[in-house]
């Protein structure tokens, strides 16, 4: 028995020497890459769902108020709480002969006509597969007898909603390296093998590198002089895991786990850079990364037709939810943004 207990631990350490093997040697092969896109000699050397609210179980059930439009929040392409034509009063309640009647955005709602949008015997409305077009709002026209003996009552209550998406986040990083005289081809070089390390680094975890900025400056430096620094901008995002190198089925497949797997690896691999350096006696290469530089922000930011407004959805504060008429979001904003034209929703566009 203890033989066994032993086999998974030292598996597991295994694993993790393996892991922190590819690290260095990615940093290495970085270094040696340095070396090969060095200038020659004659040139000299210059020394971040939490997210999103989720009310897609079918366990949640949303009541009406004759008060106000109640919000609901719907995951796009996902199935809907059931919306129940009932107040909190009289969800327990006896209601004799009772009828009821939904109307959205397209008109009277008939669940034999409609795949999508479907009436449960009890009047409960209920979405298999929310699509943007199918926000708005939606009323619900109740009839029923509190008793044998008594006149029909009739109530009317109204729904606001609204599809939602997960914030598109991402971590952005900068970081610093000398470099070769900026209208040197060996920067592009050193650049591409860069981004093309920290791609295979993150391969097995499904997030890919968006190199979003490069920028080649002389930086004046107490008692050294000028010297020539890259400034690397770029972003880590996660692929959906479909699109990724290998399936994932597992609760480590939710985007924000392996972006901070990916977050970690790429803090270690920047480290071990530094400590490469530091055990190196010879000359340094033309190329190398500068300690401390790497920076890090963790940024969200919504789809287009789709904002974050903590007051007018409180209830839903971390999401994205689709743009009301009014208003509008035409790229990869946080907020929807005022537009008196717009009279639908999700706009991208203000006419």
């Amino acid at each position: 028995m203890e033989a066994s207990a032993l086999g998974p631990a030292r598996r597991g350490r295994r694993r993790t020497r393996a892991a922190g093997s590819l690290l260095s040697r990615a940093a290495i092969l970085l270094f040696i890459s340095a070396f090969l896109v060095r200038v020659p000699s004659s040139v000299g050397h210059l020394v971040r769902l939490p997210r999103g609210f989720r009310l897609t179980k079918d366990s949640v059930k949303i009541v009406g108020s004759t008060h106000f439009p109640v919000k609901v929040y719907v995951m796009l392409h996902q199935k809907s709480p059931h919306v129940l034509c009932v107040t909190q009063r009289l969800r327990n309640a006896e209601l004799i002969d009772p009828s009821f009647q939904w109307h959205g955005p397209k008109g009277k709602i008939v669940s034999v006509e409609n795949r999508t949008a479907q009436i449960t015997s009890t009047g409960s409305l209920v979405f298999q597969n929310f699509e943007e077009s199918m926000s708005g709002i939606y009323t619900c026209f109740l009839e029923y007898k509190p008793t044998v003996e008594e006149i029909v009552k009739r109530l009317q209550l109204k729904y606001a909603i609204y599809a939602y998406r997960e914030p598109h986040y991402y971590y952005q990083f900068t970081a610093r390296y000398h470099a070769a005289p900026c209208n040197s081809i060996y920067n592009i070089s050193f650049e591409k093998k860069l981004i093309q390390i920290l791609s295979k680094l993150l391969l097995d975890l499904s997030c890919e590198i968006s190199l979003l900025k490069s920028e080649c400056h002389h930086v004046k430096m107490q008692r050294a002089g000028l010297q020539n620094e890259l400034f690397f901008t770029f972003s880590v995002s996660s692929l959906d895991t479909e699109k990724g190198p290998k399936p994932c089925t597992d609760h480590n497949c939710e985007p924000s786990k392996r972006l901070f797997k990916a977050k970690n690896l790429i803090e270690r691999f920047f480290n071990q850079q530094v400590e490469i350096l530091g055990r190196r006696a010879e000359q340094l290469p033309e190329i190398y990364y500068i300690e401390g530089t790497l920076q890090m922000v963790w940024i969200n930011r919504c789809f287009p037709g789709y904002g974050m407004n903590v007051q007018q959805h409180p209830k839903c504060p971390e999401c994205c939810v689709i743009c009301s008429p009014g208003s509008y979001n035409p790229r990869d904003g946080i907020h929807c943004l005022q537009c008196n034209s717009s009279l639908v929703y999700g706009a991208k566009t203000c006419l």
